[in-house]
């Protein structure tokens, strides 16, 4: 079988080396009681996209340090009384929420859809900035110089989908145990963050997931594309690597490795054994420390990248586990 990194009956027990600091279960209590108290002041605009038997309207809220974030919103245009199943898409780094037309097999299918844009790429969020140091351009690294971790921009990010999970599940038409989350790349990192964040999230399909045990990617040579702000920061901060151990003790508040413990959701993790992007030994890091109900659908012959077929085995799969 192809590979580029570790074996596969290595990766089913790899668990990681980006370590974990040690209150970091407290920060995250602390950060989601933070998010909580926040007035969301949630609005619902007409889109300008339409399509018959199906409401679609950009969704706005306002998330951590008052940034007001997007996300394309679809659901069905008749109300019937009953509860229904919801559904979050994460979009990979740089790009923006899925449109309407993807959404609408799953609009018709029943579903209420939200697709969040993650702020500061390339959507509508609004990214109003709290870090006053440099991060070079790498949004991984974002905030990592302040003295507060809680200023590390991925950590707003992963709030800013737990508030739009639990935001879709108050919703009166919404049956909050019906609930899953999926994305590709970054999106498949904010699924795992999602479903950590909010234990009630109920399946989990993230598709070679970011997000995960960044040392590793370090040690393989691979910190590169969304990758680059580490090794930037040590070209230009840390030149002897004299404060790693701090560096990487940091960025284990954003790892989804040090997260995936508090999953209770169902996952099916997505995986080409050839992605040099997001290395597979890195989205096992994560995979092994699921406690929950879980599988994975490995691509032997795949990268970064995610075959047309198993796109539509996971959208099957989603009808099946919550219609």
């Amino acid at each position: 079988m192809p590979m580029l990194d570790m074996s596969v009956e290595k990766l089913r027990v790899y668990r990681g080396i980006t370590p974990c600091p040690e209150d970091f279960d407290a920060f995250w209590d602390d950060s989601l009681k933070e998010m909580r108290a926040i007035d969301a002041q949630v609005t619902f605009e007409e889109a300008a996209f339409h399509s018959p038997g199906v409401r679609c309207c950009d969704l706005w809220y306002t998330g951590a340090h008052g940034a007001r974030i997007h996300a394309n919103f679809a659901c069905p245009e008749k109300k019937d009384g009953k509860k229904h199943p919801g559904l979050l898409l994460f979009h990979g780094y740089t790009g923006a929420a899925p449109n309407f037309l993807s959404m609408l097999p799953y609009a018709y299918a029943g579903f209420f859809v939200a697709a969040m844009d993650v702020r500061g790429q390339g959507g509508k969020s609004q990214d109003p900035g709290i870090s006053l140091n440099p991060s070079v351009y790498g949004h991984i690294v974002r905030g990592i110089l302040e003295d507060d971790p809680k200023k590390l921009f991925f950590r707003d990010v992963f709030l800013d989908a737990a508030q739009l999970a639990g935001i879709l599940m108050d919703m009166e038409e919404v049956d909050e145990k019906r609930v899953a989350c999926t994305g590709g790349s970054q999106g498949g990192g904010l699924s795992f963050a999602c479903a950590a964040l909010d234990e009630r999230i109920a399946l989990c399909v993230p598709k070679v997931p970011w997000l995960c045990d960044y040392k590793r990617t370090f040690e393989m040579d691979l910190d590169v594309n969304a990758y680059q702000g580490i090794r930037d920061y040590f070209r230009h901060f840390d030149p002897l690597h004299e404060k790693e151990d701090w560096f990487f003790t940091r960025l284990g508040y954003i790892d989804n490795q040090n997260l995936a413990h508090r999953i209770r959701a169902k996952v099916v993790m997505v995986t080409g054994l050839l992605d040099n992007i997001c290395p597979p030994s890195t989205q096992f890091a994560a995979y092994n420390r699921i406690e929950s109900e879980k599988e994975v659908w490995l691509m032997p012959d795949y990268k970064h990248e995610v075959n047309e077929e198993v796109n539509q085995r996971s959208h099957q799969l989603i009808l099946k586990e919550l219609l």
